[in-house]
């Protein structure tokens, strides 16, 4: 058979396995963590929101960023210590404020595809992954964040995506929950939500059933391109200052799914791929008691003003989770980060209990263009599907589908099976 390597268990690395091994492929997935899904795919805010898919590239997010700089409570946080690749990308990402409209389209039409794929996969492997299926609604407390999202929706819509406008009692219909003033929103009833660790947990068992290999706690040390495979050198990860045996083993060719560590794999590769971590923050609140249970939010809610957003992941957790912190690869949970998030939740929801509160922060990985690596890399046998920034969980079942089909084409498997989804209808 086809051997195939995948770098990484994320959400993206264990969809590209299910992918590969419904094709026919030899699977091996590599991962430095003792489970699946236990980084960027452990608590993110848990939002499958084609509604979201605005690509980031404009000058009011530089020039917020630029405002927001000096205070440590705010949605974008930039660390201004000088490094090369930081700001090399942010020159990158301004570079791309032209493709803005076109990108921003091209994630809409992404995303309304990949939901149809994972929700055939949730049915076909039996997956819980507290799915809700209520809607996302985006909220706004003044004009000027309404009318701008007002000409968001031209661009969603051009993607084929049905956002519709929501006066502000309208909003209290959709969500009786919600409290404080508000100037109006934009409710799109065909997204979703669902617990991202769950479902990538679930889908690795699944990956196992059909023969696929998870290697965990493995420290891949070195990715070796050569025209008959790919070497990939690997020991088993070892407290720090321990010798650990390197093993290597060559596959007819490779995926990198590796989140942040993306860029350094494909570096090794003969590939530039310009992945910045940028850090986000959430909290899980445990509703422990009947009152905050009917005082927490069932519509996953998107505040746009203070980038924020919920999911309900069953009846007794709210995710709560937002801010992008600019930072390097640094993983530390500051309070002062995660206090804006309880406050919000505070403020908006008086009667939950946020007493019991989870925190958490991961890593997004972006590219300079906010679209995800998708393809094949410069030399035969290495793809790539990675950088998909704050939609890795929105695009996933997608791209994963995408890079299995770049593969079939350069590297058709032996043992072919390819069965095929039934997809439900929008």
């Amino acid at each position: 058979m086809t051997r195939i390597a995948v770098i990484g268990a994320g959400i993206t690395g264990i969809t590209t396995a299910y992918a590969l091994s419904r094709q026919g492929y030899e699977v091996t997935v590599f991962d430095r963590n003792r489970y699946a899904a236990m980084e960027t795919s452990f608590a993110n805010g848990g939002q499958l929101s084609a509604s979201n898919a605005e690509v980031w590239n404009s000058w009011a997010t530089v020039l917020k960023g630029i405002k927001w700089m000096f205070r440590k409570d705010a949605p974008l946080l930039m660390n201004p210590m000088p490094s090369w690749h930081k700001y090399s990308w942010m020159a990158e990402f301004v570079m791309n404020i032209p493709n803005y409209e076109k990108n921003t389209i091209a994630t809409t039409r992404l995303a309304i595809e990949a939901r149809k794929y994972l929700f055939a996969i949730a049915e076909e492997e039996k997956i819980d992954f507290d799915l809700e299926r209520r809607g996302i609604l985006h909220i706004y407390r003044s004009a000027k964040g309404y009318d701008h999202a007002a000409r968001v929706n031209k661009l969603l819509a051009a993607g084929g995506l049905e956002r519709n406008p929501v006066s502000a009692s309208e909003i209290r219909n959709i969500e009786p929950a919600l409290t404080g003033p508000l100037y109006g929103g934009f409710f799109t009833p065909s997204d979703s939500t669902g617990d991202i660790h769950k479902f990538t947990r679930d889908l690795a068992d699944a990956c196992l059933k059909r023969g696929v290999t998870i290697i965990t706690n493995a420290d891949v040390r070195q990715l070796n391109h050569g025209d008959d495979g790919v070497t990939v050198e690997w020991g088993e990860v070892t407290p720090e200052g321990e010798d650990a045996k390197t093993d290597k083993v060559r596959f007819d060719g490779i995926v990198i799914c590796a989140g942040v560590v993306s860029r350094k794999f494909a570096a090794q590769l003969g590939d530039r791929v310009n992945i910045y971590p940028v850090k986000g923050y959430s909290i899980t609140i445990n509703l422990a008691d009947r009152q905050s249970q009917e005082a927490a939010p069932w519509v996953s809610l998107l505040d746009d003003d203070a980038k924020i957003v919920t999911s309900r992941l069953g009846a007794n957790r709210l995710r709560v989770a937002g801010t992008a912190e600019f930072n390097g690869e640094n993983r530390d949970i500051r309070y002062d980060r995660i206090k804006p998030l309880i406050d919000w939740s505070t403020d908006l929801f008086p009667g939950m209990d946020t007493s019991n509160t989870v925190p958490w922060a991961g890593l997004r990985p972006m590219m300079p263009d906010m679209m995800p690596r998708v393809g094949p890399g410069k030399r035969s046998r290495v793809f790539y599907n990675t950088g998909h920034g704050h939609l890795g969980w929105t695009l996933s079942a997608a791209t994963a589908e995408m890079v299995a089909g770049h593969i079939a084409s350069a590297l058709p498997a032996e043992d072919r099976a390819k069965p095929v989804f039934k997809i439900a209808a929008e």
